[in-house]
């Protein structure tokens, strides 16, 4: 058998190589984005591909390790056999077939540590001769079944009791690549005619958004680079339109806050004339937001600014609408981004609801009465959703929910938790997202003595 397809202009021992440094960097802290940004070019493609693979299953592989090393090796060792331990585990279709794997694995331990190539073989092949008896001992362990930290299957224990294990288990399925469709320059209509006429099998997916039955690079999709489409995430679709969905006056002042890499801002504009400001701490992650406008032929002014401390940058004219996409821990988009759920912490998590709180409690008197503001997170966690927006509506007497349209409100990585109900041939649920929009309630006039 042989791997995938983004792979085979390399020895398979020399991506192994890099997808084991990409791993071990994740394992001592560092995002994978950063560890590939280290990679060689040429390798890039190959190793995300292997390092994508061995992340999602790095639990299992952790825990055979320790059953057949107790003892554990040099870290550029350990790390190769974890790549080694998560492509051989049998989650389903194998990338590559066994002989193939411990050849090449041992052939890049040879390179990165010549002395312990033996050690690897044997446990590779220790692994494949008794491979049935190891995994069924180690699925008993939790972090082997689920392949998340322990803490994280708390938090979704306690959060979603019945489900738990549904959300767990499909935080390890390949996502859906979904396309949103520039609504200035055409419609989903006949942009899937394009992509048929161009060999890409799609469907719709409601609203301007297509999935792909199996992705491809951006560079293969018609229009891309034109400004014809972009790729973004069906949930991720649903904000703007719902901030939109009360139509605001032509240049109506707008604000995208923590607007980084830019997704929903161009499709706020894809969708309405706006005087909109996108704001992101991050210059770095702003020029993407940058980017991605001049490539759709949109404008905004961007900022580089602390959403949370508007004395520094706002210039006290309110605002019409706020799309607050605050930062989270984004544990409902853990499957495109597998090293989150290995970066993460338990104690991250207060941190991060004490500054969604704040951006709340900051932003809020910049908008205005009658205005709208979209609090979002792509985290399936209730401290980040929806205790965090009860908390605020006690805190904020002129906030309440929006009835017309209701808010999605908790949205999970589930197929059952679409808006609109699976296609033919689509390849999977959309990611975990929260949203709600709030009122800010008109001020009411005091009554004074008589």
């Amino acid at each position: 058998m042989t791997g995938p397809a983004s792979t085979a202009a390399l020895p398979l021992a020399r991506l192994l190589g890099h997808a084991a440094d990409a791993v071990g960097a994740v394992r001592a802290g560092q995002s994978l984005n950063d560890a590939l940004a280290r990679c060689p070019v040429p390798a890039r493609p190959g190793t995300q591909a292997l390092a994508f693979h061995a992340l999602r299953w790095l639990g299992a592989a952790e825990v055979v390790r320790r059953r057949l090393a107790p003892k554990t090796p040099p870290p550029e060792v350990e790390s190769l056999l974890l790549v080694a331990l998560a492509l051989l585990w049998p989650p389903g279709d194998p990338p590559y077939a066994d002989h193939t794997l411990v050849d090449q694995a041992v052939a890049a331990t040879t390179r990165r540590a010549p002395r312990s190539a033996g050690f690897v073989n044997a446990v590779l092949r220790r692994f494949g001769r008794e491979r049935e008896v190891i995994v069924a001992a180690a699925l008993a362990e939790p972090l082997a079944r689920f392949n998340h930290p322990g803490w994280w299957l708390d938090r979704l224990r306690a959060d979603w009791p019945d489900r738990w294990q549904a959300i767990a288990d499909a935080d390890n399925v390949h996502p859906p690549m979904t396309l949103r469709v520039n609504v200035r320059r055409t419609t989903a209509a006949a942009y899937l005619d394009t992509l048929a006429a161009h060999g890409i099998d799609a469907v719709a997916s409601g609203g301007a958004a297509i999935s792909l039955v199996r992705p491809v690079p951006v560079t293969q999709l018609p229009g891309f680079a034109e400004g014809i489409v972009s790729v973004q995430d069906a949930n991720a679709q649903l904000a703007a339109p719902l901030l939109l969905a009360v139509p605001l006056p032509p240049g109506a002042r707008v604000l995208d806050a923590c607007a980084a890499p830019g997704g929903k801002t161009a499709h706020l504009l894809e969708l309405a004339d706006l005087d909109l400001l996108a704001v992101d701490r991050d210059a770095a992650r702003l020029a993407r937001v940058d980017a991605t406008l001049a490539r759709l032929g949109l404008r905004a002014e961007t900022r580089v600014a602390d959403a949370a401390a508007p004395a520094r940058w706002w210039d006290g004219r309110p605002f019409a609408a706020i799309l607050l996409d605050a930062p989270c821990s984004s544990s409902g988009i853990v499957r495109r981004h597998p090293d989150v759920r290995w970066l993460r912490r338990g104690s991250d998590l207060p941190v991060l609801a004490a500054t969604q709180a704040r951006l709340l409690d900051a932003l809020w008197p910049l908008l205005a009465p009658g205005g709208r503001l979209l609090y979002v997170t792509c985290s399936v966690f209730s401290n980040e959703g929806s205790a965090q927006i009860d908390a605020f509506l006690q805190r904020a007497g002129d906030a309440a929910l929006s009835a017309s349209p209701p808010s999605p409100g908790q949205l999970l990585p589930l197929p059952d938790n679409d808006e609109t109900p699976p296609s033919p041939g689509f390849p999977g649920a959309a990611d975990g997202f929260f949203l709600a929009l709030i009122e800010k309630l008109p001020s009411t006039p005091k009554k004074t003595a008589r």
